[in-house]
């Protein structure tokens, strides 16, 4: 088995600081015995000037050998300045990438808050308030899960055109205060899960409907608001379909979209590219790691424990 890490993992020569000097160093082949050898001189007809660095007792033998001769040797060696270039071949005008990110933040964070006010209040008026209609509203509402996203592409787009919203952030994170139907559906579980003694007890306090659902049944349902937090940073921070659709300006690109750009340019080089991917997937994965009990809990419980 070959001591030399794969040809896919990144590596490095190994060098040798010889007077003052940095050399590359190499195995050969000197008088029939292989040895480790340092180039000390390139030649323009192929051969190089070696110093001979073991065994020791061929230390410091020099001789001219053929580049062809020589097998450099590689050891594995991560390139950490892959992340540094990549940011510098980003265009100046977007701060080495900081513009991408402040975008993303901002779709991330109004998308995560409409997320959670709409569904939970939606789902608060399916599970605990009754009104006529209710449940056949239920079920249109759930039959919407049906419909794909291509049939409501060009209606939504059209309408944010007329309200003179194309090139610019709303339209990624504007529809999040629209409760989608599944949002909906999971958090409805977990109201239906909630004793009825709790409302009551809130009702003879005085608390309003509204009070009622603020203050009791939202920290009730925790669980539920966390996986849904997760689950909506993960779809704002990788949305590329919206940012393909309706921005064109490269000041208000956000980071998928911006990765994307990042690969027509620079695909040829899979280092960079591969380290521009991991900037911008790293935060999704630092999240996951510490919110996955949340999530996983969120989607499995239907109910508070007890």
């Amino acid at each position: 088995m070959s001591k030399f890490p794969p040809e896919w993992l990144p590596t490095q020569q190994v060098e040798v600081n010889i007077g003052g000097t940095k050399r590359k160093v190499s195995t050969t082949l000197y008088n029939g015995n292989k040895v480790r050898v340092a180039t000390m001189d390139e030649h323009y007809d192929g051969t190089r000037d070696v110093q001979v660095l073991a065994p020791f007792s061929l230390r410091g033998t020099t001789f001219v050998t053929r580049d062809t001769d020589l097998k450099p040797i590689r050891h594995f060696a991560p390139l950490w300045s892959n992340y540094s270039d990549a940011l510098k071949f980003l265009p100046a005008d977007t701060d080495h990438g900081l513009v991408f990110l402040e975008n993303t933040l901002i779709v991330t964070s109004l998308s995560i808050i409409g997320t959670l006010l709409s569904s939970s209040m939606v789902a608060y008026g399916f599970s605990r308030l009754k009104w006529p209609g209710r449940d056949i509203t239920f079920t249109v509402v759930l039959a919407t899960m049906m419909l794909p996203a291509a049939v409501t592409m060009m209606p939504v787009f059209l309408i944010f055109r007329w309200m003179g919203w194309i090139d610019t952030l709303k339209p990624l994170w504007f529809p999040s205060f629209f409760a989608s139907a599944f949002n909906v559906f999971l958090l409805r579980q977990f109201f239906l899960g909630i004793p009825t003694e709790l409302e009551d007890a809130a009702k003879i306090d005085g608390c309003s409907p509204y009070l009622t659902y603020w203050r009791i049944m939202l920290p009730l349902i925790k669980p539920a608001l966390a996986a849904l937090t997760i689950m909506g940073f993960m779809g704002a921070w990788n949305d590329f379909r919206g940012p393909l659709i309706y921005i064109s300006s490269p000041s208000k690109e956000t980071l998928a979209y911006a990765l994307q750009l990042f690969q027509n340019s620079h695909g040829g080089e899979p280092g960079m590219m591969m380290a521009a991917s991991t900037m911008v997937m790293l935060p999704v994965l630092v999240l996951f790691f510490f919110t996955q009990r949340y999530f996983i809990e969120g989607i499995t419980l239907t109910g508070i424990k007890g």
